[in-house]
């Protein structure tokens, strides 16, 4: 019996070494197989489900002013998403995490219903606070990421200007959108490893590095700004207006030293925060400019050789029949000259003046001095204004077009166009952003012409004038009042006015021009009474923060000296 049993111990012996070894063999083959013959398409398997391709943020360019006070700047914040697949939450600790992100409970669980997600946002751009206690809870599956936010430190002094970014940071409004492309940058791309839920775990190889956009710095003084912002900001509630624009412009460079708006809005705060809010009035919004019209009336006449400053004008009886309709003064101004009609803006003069001019003469002053076309400016939604054609004017229309009816621009529009009269006749665009070097400019007015048109606006500004609030003291002034009844149904309205003041400073040479408007003033509504005293408060300030040497110190003191006798 044992010789049996020890008969088949060899057997058994074989079969198990034969096995093992088929089974080491087999073994073998599949570790060639998946070493080496089929390496690749796993190892793409498993990157697929592990290896992924993100984006790196690009971080946006900061927005300045001239003097590099920051305008809009960028700053690290978190934000809060999950894991669908991976959150579990009871009904006790969803009320809570629903309380610390605004949500109400059940807006926090539709947002993590759809299992089949594996990424959702539960709320963008959060405090610190509200991170350190999201990260305090220890949810499985909820995670901070970190983002940037964009913020705006003069708040809504300059928010309709600067314009603001959407929660991605790409731009939506003002020059955040126009100059987008610039302040965006390019995003990097990275490869990582993730885990089954979703969490980084190994940063595996950089392949395109991110390229930050651009800093940019725009031709704002934020110390013009803020006076400005302040000074009508007091004048709209002052006369309780519909609303206000005030823009200064740089005369050498055409740069935009200020921009304001009324109402204006807190950028920072994207409560309720709509685009209306943004609309920067000074370049979309167009009105009918009024007697600030009448230099460029002035201006082509004495081109012409037709007229002198001391040309005779009769505007007797105060009325001025054209066609169908009956031009007035505010009052019968007697004979006046060129000058004087600038001075007590008669419309009945102006209106005479215009109306022994060719009207291709008078549309080719008003065209080359940019009105009823765009500035150039490059600011989102501006519009070319309205002028119409010389072609299409009839004598009532032409004897209007003088004294700023019938005519549509914006206040950018206008402030260059008082740019040129300041520059000595030459057109330059105006320029949101700071400028290394001032163009050329293009002559567009006959220097002489303008010198003398300069000169007859100083009396604007007189004690003679309709302007005697505009005076800033040590300092010649020369300007235009305008005061427009607004159109409704059935034509102009009687109870409706938008009040103008343009002009510039010092007279003499002038370094700055200024266009303010206040739309639908209550009470007074006279542009000399509600426009010229912000014009001068703010160009007191202006010339004063840049230095410029005053041109009016003789005429001051001898003011100063009479004031002493009497």
């Amino acid at each position: 019996m044992n010789d049996g049993k020890n008969a088949i111990r060899p057997w058994r012996r074989r079969s198990l070494s034969v096995g093992l070894m088929l089974l080491a063999a087999v073994l073998a083959v599949r570790a060639v197989d998946v070493q080496i013959l089929d390496s690749d398409f796993l190892q793409d398997q498993g990157d697929a489900r592990y290896l992924r391709t993100v984006s790196i943020p690009a971080h946006r360019g900061m927005i300045t002013d001239r003097n590099g006070e920051p305008l809009a700047i960028s700053a690290p914040v978190d934000s809060v998403w999950a894991n669908p697949r991976v959150v579990r939450l009871d009904a006790a600790r969803q009320r809570e995490l629903a309380r610390l992100l605004g949500l109400t409970p059940s807006r926090l669980g539709q947002r993590l219903a759809d299992r089949e997600r594996e990424f959702v946002w539960l709320r963008r751009h959060v405090s610190p606070d509200t991170a350190a206690r999201v990260r305090a809870l220890g949810i499985d599956g909820v995670f901070l990421r970190q983002e940037s936010r964009r913020f705006y430190p003069a708040g809504e002094v300059t928010a309709q200007v600067v314009g603001i970014t959407d929660v991605d940071e790409r731009g939506q409004e003002g020059l955040e959108l126009a100059l987008d492309e610039r302040l965006r940058g390019v995003p990097g791309l990275q490869r990582v490893l993730k885990d089954r839920i979703g969490r980084v775990v190994e940063q595996v190889a950089l392949v395109r590095p991110p390229r930050p956009g651009e800093d940019l710095a725009l031709s704002l003084d934020r110390r013009i700004q803020y006076l400005a912002y302040r000074e009508l900001k007091a004048a709209v509630r002052r006369h309780h207006a519909q609303s206000g624009s005030l823009v200064i412009l740089d005369v050498a460079s055409g740069e935009i030293l200020a921009m304001v708006n009324q109402p204006s809005v807190n950028p920072n705060d994207r409560r309720g925060l709509r685009s209306e809010a943004l609309r920067n009035r000074a370049v979309t919004d167009l009105f009918e400019p009024g007697s600030t019209i009448k230099p460029f009336v002035v201006a082509a006449a004495l081109a012409s050789g037709r007229y002198r400053p001391d040309t005779p004008i009769d505007t007797r009886p105060g009325t001025f029949r054209v066609g169908r309709k009956v031009i007035h003064d505010v009052h019968d101004q007697g004979l006046l000259d060129v000058a004087r009609v600038i001075q007590k803006s008669s419309n009945v003069g102006i209106a005479k003046i215009a109306l022994s001019l060719p009207r291709e003469t008078l549309w080719e002053t008003y065209n080359d001095v940019g009105l009823g076309l765009e500035t150039g400016s490059g600011f989102p939604g501006e519009p070319s204004g309205r002028l119409p054609f010389f072609s299409d004017w009839d004598p009532l229309t032409q004897a209007t077009l003088a004294f700023g009816y019938g005519m549509a621009v914006t206040p950018l529009q206008l402030a260059q166009a008082y740019a040129v009269l300041a520059a000595d006749g030459l057109l330059r665009p105006p320029s949101f952003l700071r400028l290394d070097r001032a163009g050329v400019g293009r002559r567009v007015l006959d220097v002489d012409v303008v010198r003398r048109v300069r000169a007859m606006m100083e009396g604007v500004v007189s004690a003679e004038g309709t302007a005697r609030r505009a005076a800033v003291p040590a300092y010649r002034v020369a300007g235009k009042t305008g005061t427009v009844r607004k159109s409704g149904v059935g034509g102009y309205r009687e109870d409706r006015y938008v009040a103008w003041f343009a002009g510039m400073a010092p007279a003499s040479r002038p370094r700055l021009v200024a266009v303010v408007v206040i739309d639908e003033p209550q009470g007074d509504y006279y542009g000399g009474q509600v426009a010229a005293p912000v014009f001068a408060r703010v160009m007191a300030g202006a010339l004063r923060l840049l230095d410029v040497p005053p041109d009016g110190l003789e005429e001051g003191r001898a003011v100063r000296l009479a004031e002493a006798g009497r």
